[in-house]
């Protein structure tokens, strides 16, 4: 089977580059905003929500890592090999959030039912 092999131009490239750096600035500082935001409002569910909004943060800069490999790839197999990997991963990394996120909810929970 032929594996054909991508032709982008580098200028495509560099425009897609930037267009990822772009979206990485506007999210990173619109979870710089919602972490002041929860930052001001104490409550028992603020650690909570610093730790999903961490969560959130550490995925989306996982995603953008993503894309800029997914742009150098050549052939559709080394996309392949690439979105593979990422899935792995990410199900091993949302795995262990969601345990983290269990195990912060119980106790954030219970600090509600008291108050």
């Amino acid at each position: 089977m032929i594996d054909p092999k991508f032709e982008v131009s580098d200028q495509v490239r560099d425009m897609a580059l930037r267009s990822v750096e772009q979206a990485e600035k506007a999210v990173s500082s619109f979870m710089e905003s919602a972490g002041k935001s929860v930052a001001t409002v104490p409550g028992p569910m603020t650690e909570l929500a610093r730790q999903a909004l961490a969560i959130s943060e550490k995925n989306l800069k996982a995603s953008f890592e993503h894309a800029r490999k997914l742009m150098q790839a050549n052939d559709l197999s080394e996309v392949m090999r690439l979105q593979s990997e990422f899935i792995r991963n990410q199900f091993g990394v949302v795995s262990e959030q969601f345990k983290q996120m269990a195990g912060g909810a119980a106790p954030a929970s219970n600090e509600v039912e008291k108050t």
